[in-house]
Protein backbone atom coordinates (compact mmCIF):
# COMPACT_ATOMS: atom_id res chain seq x y z
CA UNK A 1 0.00 0.00 0.00
CA UNK A 2 1.33 3.41 -0.93
CA UNK A 3 2.07 5.80 1.90
CA UNK A 4 -0.56 8.51 2.09
CA UNK A 5 2.03 11.15 2.93
CA UNK A 6 3.89 10.33 -0.32
CA UNK A 7 0.74 10.68 -2.42
CA UNK A 8 -0.08 13.97 -0.71
CA UNK A 9 3.38 15.44 -1.32
CA UNK A 10 4.01 13.91 -4.78
CA UNK A 11 0.69 13.70 -6.58
CA UNK A 12 1.98 14.38 -10.12
CA UNK A 13 4.95 12.05 -9.78
CA UNK A 14 2.64 9.34 -8.44
CA UNK A 15 0.37 9.72 -11.47
CA UNK A 16 3.32 9.58 -13.86
CA UNK A 17 4.79 6.45 -12.30
CA UNK A 18 1.41 4.70 -12.11
CA UNK A 19 1.00 5.36 -15.83
CA UNK A 20 4.06 3.14 -16.44
CA UNK A 21 1.91 0.31 -15.03
CA UNK A 22 -0.87 1.43 -17.37
CA UNK A 23 -2.92 2.50 -14.35
CA UNK A 24 -4.91 5.72 -14.70
CA UNK A 25 -4.81 7.02 -11.15
CA UNK A 26 -6.19 10.53 -11.66
CA UNK A 27 -9.73 9.94 -10.39
CA UNK A 28 -8.82 7.66 -7.49
CA UNK A 29 -6.00 9.95 -6.33
CA UNK A 30 -8.34 12.95 -6.34
CA UNK A 31 -10.79 10.97 -4.20
CA UNK A 32 -7.97 9.87 -1.89
CA UNK A 33 -6.71 13.41 -1.39
CA UNK A 34 -10.26 14.72 -0.84
CA UNK A 35 -10.92 12.10 1.83
CA UNK A 36 -7.51 12.75 3.35
CA UNK A 37 -8.34 16.45 3.67
CA UNK A 38 -11.67 15.58 5.29
CA UNK A 39 -9.94 13.16 7.64
CA UNK A 40 -7.36 15.71 8.75
CA UNK A 41 -10.03 18.40 9.25
CA UNK A 42 -12.16 16.03 11.31
CA UNK A 43 -9.12 14.90 13.30
CA UNK A 44 -8.26 18.53 14.02
CA UNK A 45 -11.77 19.28 15.25
CA UNK A 46 -11.79 16.12 17.34
CA UNK A 47 -8.44 16.94 18.92
CA UNK A 48 -9.69 20.44 19.78
CA UNK A 49 -12.83 19.06 21.44
CA UNK A 50 -10.83 16.47 23.40
CA UNK A 51 -8.47 19.18 24.64
CA UNK A 52 -11.43 21.34 25.65
CA UNK A 53 -13.05 18.39 27.42
CA UNK A 54 -9.83 17.76 29.37
CA UNK A 55 -9.67 21.41 30.38
CA UNK A 56 -13.30 21.39 31.55
CA UNK A 57 -12.78 18.17 33.49
CA UNK A 58 -9.91 19.80 35.37
CA UNK A 59 -12.05 22.84 36.07
CA UNK A 60 -14.86 20.67 37.44
CA UNK A 61 -12.45 18.96 39.80
CA UNK A 62 -11.05 22.26 41.04
CA UNK A 63 -14.53 23.74 41.58
CA UNK A 64 -15.70 20.73 43.60
CA UNK A 65 -12.59 21.01 45.75
CA UNK A 66 -13.47 24.68 46.32
CA UNK A 67 -17.05 23.79 47.28
CA UNK A 68 -18.52 25.54 44.23
CA UNK A 69 -20.92 22.74 43.41
CA UNK A 70 -23.36 24.75 41.24
CA UNK A 71 -20.62 26.11 39.02
CA UNK A 72 -19.15 22.65 38.78
CA UNK A 73 -22.49 21.15 37.70
CA UNK A 74 -22.92 23.83 35.06
CA UNK A 75 -19.56 22.97 33.53
CA UNK A 76 -20.35 19.25 33.74
CA UNK A 77 -23.46 19.86 31.62
CA UNK A 78 -21.29 21.63 29.07
CA UNK A 79 -18.92 18.66 29.12
CA UNK A 80 -21.85 16.34 28.39
CA UNK A 81 -22.67 18.31 25.25
CA UNK A 82 -19.01 18.07 24.22
CA UNK A 83 -19.11 14.29 24.60
CA UNK A 84 -21.97 14.04 22.13
CA UNK A 85 -20.10 16.18 19.60
CA UNK A 86 -16.96 14.12 20.18
CA UNK A 87 -18.84 10.88 19.57
CA UNK A 88 -20.20 12.16 16.25
CA UNK A 89 -16.75 13.29 15.12
CA UNK A 90 -15.24 9.91 16.06
CA UNK A 91 -17.90 8.10 14.03
CA UNK A 92 -17.31 10.43 11.10
CA UNK A 93 -13.55 9.86 11.35
CA UNK A 94 -13.96 6.07 11.35
CA UNK A 95 -16.17 6.24 8.27
CA UNK A 96 -13.78 8.51 6.40
CA UNK A 97 -10.76 6.37 7.29
CA UNK A 98 -12.56 3.21 6.12
CA UNK A 99 -13.46 4.83 2.79
CA UNK A 100 -9.91 6.13 2.42
CA UNK A 101 -8.36 2.73 3.13
CA UNK A 102 -10.75 1.07 0.66
CA UNK A 103 -9.36 3.33 -2.06
CA UNK A 104 -5.71 3.06 -1.05
CA UNK A 105 -5.69 -0.75 -1.34
CA UNK A 106 -6.83 -0.44 -4.96
CA UNK A 107 -3.73 1.51 -6.00
CA UNK A 108 -0.78 -0.61 -7.22
CA UNK A 109 2.79 -0.07 -6.14
CA UNK A 110 4.82 2.53 -7.99
CA UNK A 111 7.30 1.02 -10.45
CA UNK A 112 10.99 1.75 -10.10
CA UNK A 113 12.44 4.26 -12.59
CA UNK A 114 14.31 1.26 -14.08
CA UNK A 115 11.04 -0.38 -15.19
CA UNK A 116 10.55 -0.20 -18.97
CA UNK A 117 7.25 1.02 -20.38
CA UNK A 118 5.05 -1.53 -22.08
CA UNK A 119 1.74 -3.37 -21.94
CA UNK A 120 2.43 -7.03 -22.74
CA UNK A 121 5.14 -9.66 -22.10
CA UNK A 122 6.50 -8.84 -25.56
CA UNK A 123 7.60 -5.48 -24.13
CA UNK A 124 9.76 -7.03 -21.40
CA UNK A 125 13.48 -6.29 -21.62
CA UNK A 126 15.98 -9.14 -21.93
CA UNK A 127 18.88 -8.16 -19.65
CA UNK A 128 20.88 -11.41 -19.72
CA UNK A 129 20.99 -14.62 -21.72
CA UNK A 130 23.23 -17.62 -21.10
CA UNK A 131 23.69 -21.18 -22.34
CA UNK A 132 23.40 -22.83 -25.73
CA UNK A 133 19.99 -24.05 -26.82
CA UNK A 134 20.05 -27.86 -27.00
CA UNK A 135 19.64 -29.53 -30.36
CA UNK A 136 17.47 -32.61 -29.87
CA UNK A 137 17.31 -35.60 -32.16
CA UNK A 138 14.39 -36.01 -34.52
CA UNK A 139 11.37 -37.42 -32.71
CA UNK A 140 12.24 -35.85 -29.33
CA UNK A 141 9.29 -35.93 -26.95
CA UNK A 142 7.68 -33.19 -24.84
CA UNK A 143 7.92 -33.71 -21.10
CA UNK A 144 4.36 -35.01 -20.66
CA UNK A 145 5.10 -37.88 -23.06
CA UNK A 146 8.46 -38.53 -21.38
CA UNK A 147 6.70 -38.58 -18.01
CA UNK A 148 4.35 -41.24 -19.32
CA UNK A 149 7.07 -43.25 -21.10
CA UNK A 150 9.22 -43.53 -17.96
CA UNK A 151 6.27 -43.63 -15.51
CA UNK A 152 7.37 -40.45 -13.69
CA UNK A 153 4.17 -38.42 -13.50
CA UNK A 154 0.56 -39.52 -13.82
CA UNK A 155 -1.61 -36.62 -14.94
CA UNK A 156 -4.76 -38.71 -15.41
CA UNK A 157 -4.53 -40.15 -11.92
CA UNK A 158 -4.32 -36.59 -10.61
CA UNK A 159 -7.54 -35.79 -12.45
CA UNK A 160 -9.19 -38.81 -10.83
CA UNK A 161 -8.05 -37.85 -7.33
CA UNK A 162 -8.61 -34.10 -7.53
CA UNK A 163 -8.87 -32.57 -10.99
CA UNK A 164 -6.76 -31.18 -13.82
CA UNK A 165 -3.61 -29.44 -12.66
CA UNK A 166 -2.92 -31.77 -9.72
CA UNK A 167 -0.40 -34.36 -10.99
CA UNK A 168 0.79 -37.44 -9.14
CA UNK A 169 4.59 -37.91 -9.11
CA UNK A 170 5.79 -41.53 -9.02
CA UNK A 171 9.05 -43.41 -8.53
CA UNK A 172 12.00 -41.52 -9.97
CA UNK A 173 9.68 -38.62 -10.75
CA UNK A 174 8.88 -38.22 -7.05
CA UNK A 175 12.54 -38.62 -6.11
CA UNK A 176 13.53 -35.96 -8.64
CA UNK A 177 11.04 -33.58 -7.01
CA UNK A 178 12.49 -34.27 -3.57
CA UNK A 179 16.04 -33.92 -4.89
CA UNK A 180 15.36 -30.50 -6.38
CA UNK A 181 13.70 -29.27 -3.19
CA UNK A 182 16.60 -30.43 -1.03
CA UNK A 183 19.21 -29.03 -3.41
CA UNK A 184 17.53 -25.62 -3.57
CA UNK A 185 17.12 -25.48 0.22
CA UNK A 186 20.75 -26.43 0.84
CA UNK A 187 21.97 -23.79 -1.61
CA UNK A 188 19.79 -21.24 0.15
CA UNK A 189 21.29 -22.19 3.52
CA UNK A 190 24.81 -21.88 2.07
CA UNK A 191 23.90 -18.39 0.86
CA UNK A 192 22.97 -17.35 4.39
CA UNK A 193 19.21 -17.87 4.34
CA UNK A 194 17.56 -19.28 7.47
CA UNK A 195 15.26 -22.14 6.50
CA UNK A 196 11.72 -21.97 7.85
CA UNK A 197 8.81 -24.34 7.32
CA UNK A 198 5.66 -22.19 7.44
CA UNK A 199 1.95 -23.12 7.39
CA UNK A 200 0.38 -23.54 3.97
CA UNK A 201 -2.89 -21.97 5.14
CA UNK A 202 -3.02 -18.27 6.05
CA UNK A 203 -5.60 -15.89 7.42
CA UNK A 204 -6.94 -12.73 5.78
CA UNK A 205 -4.47 -10.48 7.59
CA UNK A 206 -1.56 -12.39 6.07
CA UNK A 207 -3.07 -12.28 2.59
CA UNK A 208 -3.61 -8.55 2.95
CA UNK A 209 -0.12 -7.96 4.32
CA UNK A 210 1.69 -9.17 1.20
CA UNK A 211 -0.85 -7.81 -1.29
CA UNK A 212 -2.70 -10.96 -2.36
CA UNK A 213 -5.89 -9.62 -0.78
CA UNK A 214 -8.02 -7.98 -1.94
CA UNK A 215 -6.25 -7.98 -5.35
CA UNK A 216 -5.95 -11.74 -6.05
CA UNK A 217 -8.62 -13.40 -3.94
CA UNK A 218 -10.18 -14.89 -7.10
CA UNK A 219 -6.93 -16.76 -7.77
CA UNK A 220 -6.62 -18.23 -4.27
CA UNK A 221 -8.30 -21.33 -2.87
CA UNK A 222 -10.50 -20.36 0.07
CA UNK A 223 -11.44 -22.62 2.98
CA UNK A 224 -14.76 -20.98 3.71
CA UNK A 225 -15.72 -22.61 7.00
CA UNK A 226 -12.50 -21.38 8.65
CA UNK A 227 -11.96 -18.31 6.44
CA UNK A 228 -8.41 -19.38 5.56
CA UNK A 229 -6.56 -19.33 2.24
CA UNK A 230 -4.23 -21.92 0.69
CA UNK A 231 -1.00 -20.09 -0.03
CA UNK A 232 -0.10 -19.20 -3.65
CA UNK A 233 3.57 -18.94 -2.57
CA UNK A 234 5.68 -19.22 0.58
CA UNK A 235 6.24 -15.47 0.28
CA UNK A 236 2.92 -14.94 2.08
CA UNK A 237 3.51 -16.77 5.38
CA UNK A 238 7.28 -16.13 5.47
CA UNK A 239 7.01 -12.36 4.98
CA UNK A 240 4.14 -12.21 7.47
CA UNK A 241 6.44 -13.57 10.17
CA UNK A 242 7.49 -9.93 10.50
CA UNK A 243 4.03 -8.37 10.49
CA UNK A 244 3.60 -5.79 13.30
CA UNK A 245 7.29 -6.09 14.18
CA UNK A 246 9.83 -3.34 14.83
CA UNK A 247 13.33 -4.59 14.03
CA UNK A 248 16.69 -3.11 14.92
CA UNK A 249 18.68 -1.69 12.00
CA UNK A 250 21.59 -3.98 12.84
CA UNK A 251 19.33 -7.02 12.33
CA UNK A 252 18.93 -6.17 8.63
CA UNK A 253 18.97 -7.80 6.21
CA UNK A 254 16.90 -10.73 7.43
CA UNK A 255 17.13 -13.70 5.05
CA UNK A 256 14.69 -16.62 5.05
CA UNK A 257 14.10 -19.48 2.67
CA UNK A 258 11.38 -22.09 2.76
CA UNK A 259 9.81 -24.92 0.81
CA UNK A 260 6.04 -25.22 0.46
CA UNK A 261 3.50 -26.63 -1.91
CA UNK A 262 1.71 -23.74 -3.63
CA UNK A 263 -1.89 -23.50 -4.76
CA UNK A 264 -3.28 -21.31 -7.54
CA UNK A 265 -6.65 -21.49 -9.20
CA UNK A 266 -5.25 -20.10 -12.48
CA UNK A 267 -8.76 -19.07 -13.48
CA UNK A 268 -9.05 -18.39 -17.19
CA UNK A 269 -5.99 -20.47 -18.18
CA UNK A 270 -6.55 -22.86 -21.07
CA UNK A 271 -5.08 -24.18 -24.31
CA UNK A 272 -1.72 -25.65 -25.25
CA UNK A 273 0.17 -23.54 -22.70
CA UNK A 274 -1.35 -25.58 -19.86
CA UNK A 275 -0.17 -28.98 -21.15
CA UNK A 276 1.69 -31.19 -18.69
CA UNK A 277 3.65 -29.22 -16.09
CA UNK A 278 3.37 -25.89 -17.86
CA UNK A 279 0.60 -24.59 -15.61
CA UNK A 280 -0.62 -26.34 -12.47
CA UNK A 281 -3.01 -25.69 -9.61
CA UNK A 282 -0.66 -27.33 -7.10
CA UNK A 283 3.12 -27.23 -7.38
CA UNK A 284 6.26 -27.21 -5.23
CA UNK A 285 8.53 -24.21 -4.80
CA UNK A 286 11.44 -23.01 -2.69
CA UNK A 287 11.17 -19.30 -1.91
CA UNK A 288 13.77 -16.80 -0.72
CA UNK A 289 12.64 -13.70 1.23
CA UNK A 290 14.60 -10.74 2.53
CA UNK A 291 13.72 -7.80 4.77
CA UNK A 292 16.18 -5.03 3.95
CA UNK A 293 17.25 -1.49 4.75
CA UNK A 294 15.80 0.88 2.10
CA UNK A 295 19.28 2.12 1.18
CA UNK A 296 20.45 -1.41 0.33
CA UNK A 297 17.40 -3.15 -1.14
CA UNK A 298 18.31 -2.74 -4.81
CA UNK A 299 21.82 -4.08 -4.25
CA UNK A 300 20.18 -7.01 -2.45
CA UNK A 301 17.80 -7.51 -5.40
CA UNK A 302 20.82 -7.99 -7.65
CA UNK A 303 22.33 -10.40 -5.09
CA UNK A 304 19.11 -12.45 -5.11
CA UNK A 305 19.08 -12.41 -8.90
CA UNK A 306 22.60 -13.86 -8.92
CA UNK A 307 21.59 -16.56 -6.43
CA UNK A 308 18.76 -17.72 -8.70
CA UNK A 309 21.07 -17.59 -11.73
CA UNK A 310 23.58 -19.82 -9.93
CA UNK A 311 20.90 -22.48 -9.42
CA UNK A 312 19.84 -22.48 -13.06
CA UNK A 313 23.45 -22.62 -14.28
CA UNK A 314 24.22 -25.52 -11.93
CA UNK A 315 21.36 -27.47 -13.50
CA UNK A 316 22.85 -26.86 -16.95
CA UNK A 317 19.74 -25.16 -18.33
CA UNK A 318 19.94 -22.37 -20.90
CA UNK A 319 18.20 -19.34 -19.48
CA UNK A 320 17.42 -15.68 -19.91
CA UNK A 321 16.57 -12.91 -17.48
CA UNK A 322 13.85 -10.37 -18.26
CA UNK A 323 13.19 -7.04 -16.60
CA UNK A 324 9.40 -6.86 -16.66
CA UNK A 325 7.70 -3.90 -18.25
CA UNK A 326 5.08 -1.90 -16.37
CA UNK A 327 2.15 -3.74 -17.95
CA UNK A 328 3.46 -7.22 -17.05
CA UNK A 329 4.38 -6.51 -13.43
CA UNK A 330 2.47 -7.65 -10.38
CA UNK A 331 0.24 -5.31 -8.41
CA UNK A 332 2.69 -5.10 -5.49
CA UNK A 333 6.09 -5.09 -7.21
CA UNK A 334 8.35 -2.09 -7.77
CA UNK A 335 10.77 -4.02 -9.99
CA UNK A 336 10.74 -7.66 -11.10
CA UNK A 337 13.20 -9.92 -12.89
CA UNK A 338 11.75 -13.03 -14.50
CA UNK A 339 13.89 -16.09 -15.22
CA UNK A 340 12.99 -18.28 -18.17
CA UNK A 341 14.54 -21.58 -19.25
CA UNK A 342 14.39 -22.96 -22.75
CA UNK A 343 12.25 -26.03 -23.32
CA UNK A 344 13.83 -27.78 -26.30
CA UNK A 345 11.00 -30.16 -27.20
CA UNK A 346 8.37 -27.44 -26.95
CA UNK A 347 10.72 -24.88 -28.54
CA UNK A 348 9.65 -22.15 -26.12
CA UNK A 349 10.81 -20.23 -23.06
CA UNK A 350 9.23 -21.19 -19.73
CA UNK A 351 9.13 -18.89 -16.71
CA UNK A 352 10.62 -20.54 -13.60
CA UNK A 353 11.24 -17.63 -11.23
CA UNK A 354 10.33 -14.06 -10.41
CA UNK A 355 12.63 -11.98 -8.19
CA UNK A 356 11.07 -8.75 -6.96
CA UNK A 357 11.63 -5.69 -4.79
CA UNK A 358 8.43 -4.39 -3.21
CA UNK A 359 10.11 -1.42 -1.49
CA UNK A 360 7.71 -0.27 1.28
CA UNK A 361 4.49 -1.44 -0.40
CA UNK A 362 4.18 -4.64 1.63
CA UNK A 363 5.82 -3.31 4.80
CA UNK A 364 3.30 -0.45 4.96
CA UNK A 365 0.49 -3.03 4.98
CA UNK A 366 2.41 -5.26 7.38
CA UNK A 367 3.48 -2.41 9.69
CA UNK A 368 6.96 -3.88 9.35
CA UNK A 369 9.43 -1.28 10.57
CA UNK A 370 12.98 -0.94 11.82
CA UNK A 371 14.58 1.49 14.23
CA UNK A 372 18.06 2.91 13.84
CA UNK A 373 19.36 3.96 17.26
CA UNK A 374 17.07 6.47 18.91
CA UNK A 375 15.45 7.54 15.67
CA UNK A 376 11.83 7.20 14.67
CA UNK A 377 10.79 3.75 13.31
CA UNK A 378 10.70 3.63 9.52
CA UNK A 379 9.36 1.15 6.99
CA UNK A 380 11.69 -1.61 5.80
CA UNK A 381 11.86 -2.92 2.24
CA UNK A 382 10.75 -6.47 1.40
CA UNK A 383 12.00 -8.67 -1.43
CA UNK A 384 11.38 -12.23 -2.56
CA UNK A 385 12.12 -14.67 -5.30
CA UNK A 386 11.48 -18.21 -6.49
CA UNK A 387 14.61 -20.30 -5.96
CA UNK A 388 13.12 -22.23 -7.65
CA UNK A 389 9.62 -23.28 -8.75
CA UNK A 390 9.79 -26.94 -9.74
CA UNK A 391 7.28 -27.77 -12.51
CA UNK A 392 8.86 -26.00 -15.48
CA UNK A 393 12.36 -26.78 -14.21
CA UNK A 394 11.41 -30.46 -14.33
CA UNK A 395 9.83 -30.00 -17.77
CA UNK A 396 13.03 -28.46 -19.15
CA UNK A 397 15.28 -31.03 -17.46
CA UNK A 398 13.32 -33.95 -18.91
CA UNK A 399 13.09 -32.50 -22.41
CA UNK A 400 16.60 -31.04 -22.74
CA UNK A 401 18.43 -34.06 -21.31
CA UNK A 402 16.65 -36.82 -23.25
CA UNK A 403 18.59 -39.20 -25.45
CA UNK A 404 18.36 -42.75 -26.76
CA UNK A 405 19.81 -43.97 -23.46
CA UNK A 406 17.23 -42.14 -21.36
CA UNK A 407 17.22 -38.87 -19.43
CA UNK A 408 20.50 -37.67 -17.92
CA UNK A 409 20.28 -36.23 -14.39
CA UNK A 410 22.36 -33.06 -13.79
CA UNK A 411 25.51 -33.86 -11.86
CA UNK A 412 24.62 -31.58 -8.92
CA UNK A 413 21.41 -33.56 -8.33
CA UNK A 414 22.88 -37.06 -8.37
CA UNK A 415 23.82 -37.01 -4.64
CA UNK A 416 20.16 -36.21 -3.93
CA UNK A 417 18.47 -38.54 -6.43
CA UNK A 418 20.76 -41.53 -5.98
CA UNK A 419 20.66 -42.18 -9.75
CA UNK A 420 22.30 -40.68 -12.83
CA UNK A 421 19.79 -41.73 -15.46
CA UNK A 422 16.09 -42.18 -15.89
CA UNK A 423 15.67 -45.07 -18.28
Amino acid sequence: MLQLSYIRDNKEETLTRLAVKNFDGKAILEDVLKLDAERRTTQGELDALLNEANTLAKQVGDLFKQGKKDEAEEIKNKSGALKESTKKLEESLRTTEAELNKLLVQIPNLPSPKVPKGKTPQDNEVVHKEGELPQLAKGALPHWELASKYDLIDFELGVKLTGAGFPVYKGKGARLQRALINYFLEQGTKAGYLEVQPPILVNEASGFGTGQLPDKEGQMYHVGIDNLYLIPTAEVPVTNIYRDVILKAEELPIKNCGYTPCFRREAGSYGKDVRGLNRLHQFDKVEIVQVAHPDKSYAILEEMREHVASLVKALGLPYRILRLCGGDMSFASALTYDFEVYSAAQEKWLEISSVSNFETFQSNRLKLRFKDGGGKPQLAHTLNGSALALPRVVAALLENNQSEKGIKIPEVLVPYTGFEWIS
